[in-house]
């Protein structure tokens, strides 16, 4: 069984499984626009995400680039990768670049989000 990707408007996505854990990264649009992240500030686990709320910085060598949860819910767990190798959010955005997980608290605001056309849409 694949999981359902959804995407934000800001360029996050979030991909939910069976157990309501939501894993949260920036869209490959999004890595590309902000070129070679060299640097990513991760929320802390047990930080509480509230949708569209400020959770997490990405730097490139071009901007940083602050990130938006899409979901709301506590932070159990953080790619730790990343402190040692950013750039997996370039090489691989929507699979080993991913940012944080997340225990859902409102599983109804995913509805509220975009599916992977929608998202084609405004990206184009």
């Amino acid at each position: 069984m694949s999981k359902q990707v959804k995407y934000t408007k800001s360029h996050e996505w979030v991909s939910v499984d069976e157990s309501g854990m939501a894993t949260v990264g920036i869209s490959d649009y999004a890595q590309g626009a902000l070129g070679d992240v060299v640097f990513v500030e991760l929320p802390a686990i047990g930080a509480i995400a509230k949708a569209t709320g400020e959770i997490a910085v990405v730097e490139s060598v071009k901007a940083a680039s602050d990130i938006y949860s899409p979901v709301s819910g506590e932070v159990i767990e953080v790619n730790a990768a990343l402190q040692g190798a950013p750039d997996l959010i370039n090489s691989s955005p929507l699979g080993e670049g991913w940012l944080y997980r997340l225990k859902l608290s409102n599983p109804a605001e995913l509805d509220g989000l975009l599916d992977e056309t929608a998202y084609a849409a405004i990206c184009a």
